[in-house]
């Protein structure tokens, strides 16, 4: 496993499993089969709803609490600084654990800058080891990181091989903020990935396929991975990507097909804003 060092000097895995749309009674086992395959990171979010079934599956699996590293996102219905707070102690209970590695604002929107400041408390505290936010457009990136105490270290962002986020990476490294991919294997209006023949090319010189060239392309670009996936064995295959090196020339080849630089989803739609507000705010 390859790691990325935070602004703040944590050590944070390149590749991790996401729970996103894991039913609540499958995520104990998904979790455990993902931690036997050697993945040590793990994505969840308040959302989700499955925070108690990754808890479990890691109280149970043998492993150092302190070689897995836990992430988890305060969702809009907690926004706002008393609230974020009381969360953020729910989620560790849920999570059967004294700390959490990385802690995230999901989306852009209610009172992120009180739930930032109960996000910071936490991170003094040493109830939380890292801090950053989720689908933060450049714009408001720029906002946000302008006015808080400590930079987001984190900005996880819908991110692939189509979905690249060039536009906003100077931005980023201005706060020395790394990315985070959602989705690194496709998603909503994306060409298949997996059944992309250039990057099945690209991987058959490798042994491998389309989908691991696409994962090993992100994280050789310094982005944390997390893709999904319920089965073991697509797990085992999204896992074995460290064992080779993507060219200079494939790494610049592969850059060209990029189709959503800033992805699918118009996270500043109004319509899109009014629904996430009036549904969970």
């Amino acid at each position: 496993m390859e790691n990325i060092t935070l602004s703040n000097g944590v050590s944070m895995p390149l590749l991790g499993y996401g729970v996103f749309l894991v039913p609540p009674q499958e995520a104990e086992h998904c979790v455990s089969e993902a931690l036997s395959v050697g993945y040590r990171l793990i994505d969840t979010a308040q959302a989700y709803a499955n925070e108690e079934g990754v808890g479990a599956a890691i109280a149970k699996s043998g492993i150092n609490r302190s070689d897995i590293f836990v992430v988890t996102k305060v969702w809009i219905s907690n926004a706002g600084e008393e609230k974020a707070a009381r969360s953020i102690d729910e989620s560790l209970r849920k999570l059967q654990t004294d700390y959490i590695d990385l802690l995230l604002i999901h989306q852009a929107y209610g009172d992120v800058f009180g739930t930032w400041r109960a996000m910071e408390q936490a991170y003094r505290a040493g109830k939380v080891r890292a801090i950053g936010v989720s689908n933060f457009q450049a714009a408001r990136f720029f906002d946000f990181a302008h006015y808080v105490d400590i930079k987001p270290m984190i900005n996880q962002l819908q991110c692939n091989a189509m979905i690249q986020q060039t536009g906003i990476e100077p931005l980023l490294n201005e706060s020395d903020t790394k990315i985070m991919a959602w989705g690194p294997l496709g998603g909503q209006g994306v060409d298949s990935i997996l059944k992309n023949e250039f990057l099945s090319n690209i991987g058959n010189r490798y042994g491998k396929s389309g989908g691991q060239v696409a994962l090993r392309w992100l994280t050789q670009r310094g982005i944390v991975a997390i893709p999904k996936s319920s089965h073991k064995e697509r797990m085992q295959q999204n896992f074995d990507i460290f064992d080779f090196r993507l060219n200079d020339e494939e790494m610049k080849t592969i850059a060209t097909i990029n189709q959503h630089d800033t992805g699918t989803i118009n996270f500043q739609d109004p319509q899109f804003v009014k629904y996430l507000i009036e549904t969970y705010g």
